[in-house]
């Protein structure tokens, strides 16, 4: 097995560690093992990355979009050359399993390759003028200097989201990346140094996340601050940002209701979210989360169900047949039993799971829930996790209601064959995004993004460099 990633900070184009900085462990959360140290960035750090990337920002900002899409197409050849290296180390430090992590380094190349064509169709406009001899233009321009945090969940993905969008707008960005799985955000730093890009443009940095953040955005230096992660931070840090008017996109968690219909193919609806749910071991922020399932049609989906997240595989993500790897951390651990002590102390039954697995790691099971009331904690806090409470409705407003009640608003999925139905529901949901007999969200020509508390702004499609550029209005005689 090759050797874990090298950890480091990534300044001015440097890889920089030791020093006497401050470390913490990097934890394999399958087998327990220390499989490095990670540095925190000191504010002597903090303050050289900033400078640096307001230095680098001057130039950056006049550089030719075919020079941005270069490097971009470069850095996605790069990802899809070394996917099984940096899949490899995913698993280590993440838990979830090789072929998922392959695959997303794969699919990551794809945003790349999407910003480096879109990249160079950021136009501006000519307005009409009142009269002759005025000349009215609207450009648009880089920002400036941005901070972005990214979650451990899907550490390549959520960094290459919004490193790509910067650096395709002509801004330069300071990331934070996530201290329990650091090596994806490494090897980002490493292709886009082999890349070519110009030091200074992109910089990274570890450290207790509250002091980097709370340090980043109070910089006058930052313009623009872009954060996933929780509802709870998301909103400390939309504050902070808003007390400095500083442009933000929060891509926040949700609770993502499922919407499941008697007239819906159910056998291949109860299949197919059983696979979905236990994907990165349901720590997902657009997990379907809350099952709904039509009177008719419970008993036959709860059956499937179950069934096919009994026969999943738990285990070592590396191990060949593992299916879903450990939860993040152990104190993901404590959250799911949480969840169902609750759940049991409300008379809820327990189908599936809903003990951990006594072996080494953080391994928690597939667990299935019914007969629980709406304002149990699972049915109103997102899991995060391989939980599913399955519940019955009798009609379509009944179901929405229910649906709509929280105020997060991220993700949701339906499963009907009336148009009728899928039209007044996708309509209906209050949600950002509506998935209808499939999973289709999350690709780079597609908006991401949420509604409510679940978020402000998009990370995909054509929204993507909104948060990236200001509007300059220019008119002359």
């Amino acid at each position: 097995m090759s050797q874990y990633e090298a950890l480091s900070l990534y300044i001015d184009g440097e890889f920089v560690s030791g020093g006497g900085r401050k470390t913490q462990d990097v934890i394999n959360p399958a087998t327990l093992e220390v499989l490095g140290q990670l540095p925190h960035a000191s504010e002597a750090d903090l303050d050289r990355a900033l400078s640096a990337a307001q230095r680098a920002f001057d130039s950056w900002k006049h550089s030719s979009p075919m020079e941005r899409s270069a490097i971009l197409r470069k850095a996605a050849q790069l990802s899809r050359d070394r996917a099984q290296e940096i899949g490899l180390n995913l698993t280590r430090d993440q838990g979830k399993p090789l072929a998922e992590a392959v695959g997303e380094i794969i699919s990551c190349a794809d945003h790349c390759d999407w910003h480096a064509e879109e990249c160079r169709r950021i136009y501006g406009r000519v307005i009409p003028p009142r009269t002759p001899n005025v000349r009215q233009i609207v450009v648009r321009e880089p920002i400036g200097v941005c901070a972005a945090f990214t979650p451990w969940n899907f550490p390549y993905n959520q960094a290459i989201r919004k490193i790509s969008a910067a650096i395709g707008a002509g801004c330069s960005i300071i990331l934070k990346g996530p201290e329990d799985s650091p090596s994806a955000v490494m090897a980002i730093a490493r292709i886009f140094h082999d890349a070519g890009l110009p030091k200074g443009v992109l910089n990274i940095v570890w450290g207790e996340p509250a002091k980097v953040s709370d340090y980043l955005i109070r910089s006058p230096i930052v313009r623009k601050v872009s954060f996933t992660g929780s509802v709870p931070v998301g909103k400390q840090l939309a504050a902070l940002a808003g007390a400095h008017m500083k442009r933000i996109t929060m891509e926040l968690g949700g609770h993502s209701p499922v919407l499941i219909f008697d007239d819906a193919n159910i056998e291949q609806a109860a299949k197919s979210l059983a696979k979905f749910k236990i994907r990165n071991a349901g720590q997902v922020c657009v997990s379907p989360t809350r099952f709904y399932v039509q009177e008719k049609a419970y008993d036959q989906f709860l059956d499937i169900f179950v069934g096919a997240l009994k026969n999943i595989q738990v285990g070592d993500g590396t191990a060949q047949g593992t299916e879903m790897g450990p939860l993040a951390h152990e104190r993901r651990i404590g959250s799911m039993s949480a969840f169902v002590e609750d759940a049991r102390q409300r008379g809820a039954t327990i189908e599936l799971g809903g003990d951990p697995l006594s072996q080494t790691g953080y391994f928690f099971p597939p667990t299935v829930v019914t007969n629980i009331k709406d304002d149990a904690k699972l049915m109103t806090e997102e899991p995060f996790g391989p939980i599913a409470p399955v519940v019955k409705f009798s009609n379509t407003d009944e179901v929405l209601a229910r649906a709509n009640s929280l105020p997060f608003g991220l993700s949701s999925y339906v499963f009907t064959n009336s148009l009728q139905t899928a039209t007044k529901v996708s309509n209906a949901l209050e949600a950002g995004m509506v998935n209808i007999n499939h999973f289709g969200s999350a690709l780079p020509e597609t908006p991401f993004g949420g509604v409510k508390d679940s978020g402000i702004g998009s990370e995909g499609g054509t929204e993507t460099f909104d948060g990236y550029l200001v509007t300059k209005f220019i008119t002359h005689i």
